[in-house]
């Protein structure tokens, strides 16, 4: 998986407690185009903590150009903004 870190928008449902369950996101393409992903599996989902900010990192799992891929989306909590990590 290579490193991207861009920021991305995310459709997502919390539980009662907080706790955010990603559905599909979007972000911007190097040719400036967006492209949406629909999430079909969640793998695992670890709490982190990434220069004194705590993170949740999920490992996901989507079907893209009729290949399965998998990467890692981070949702920070003190800003409450997502981030695609790992594609």
């Amino acid at each position: 998986m290579k490193v991207i870190a861009k920021p991305i928008e995310m459709v997502a449902w919390f539980t009662r407690d907080g706790c955010p369950n990603p559905v599909r996101f979007r972000f911007e393409r190097e040719d400036e185009s967006l492209e949406t992903i629909r999430i079909d599996k969640i793998i695992h989902k670890t709490i982190e903590k990434l220069a004194g900010n705590n993170m949740i990192v999920y490992k996901c799992q989507s079907q893209l150009n009729g290949a399965e891929r998998i990467y890692e989306i981070k949702y920070e909590l003190s800003t409450c903004k997502w981030i695609l990590f790992k594609m």
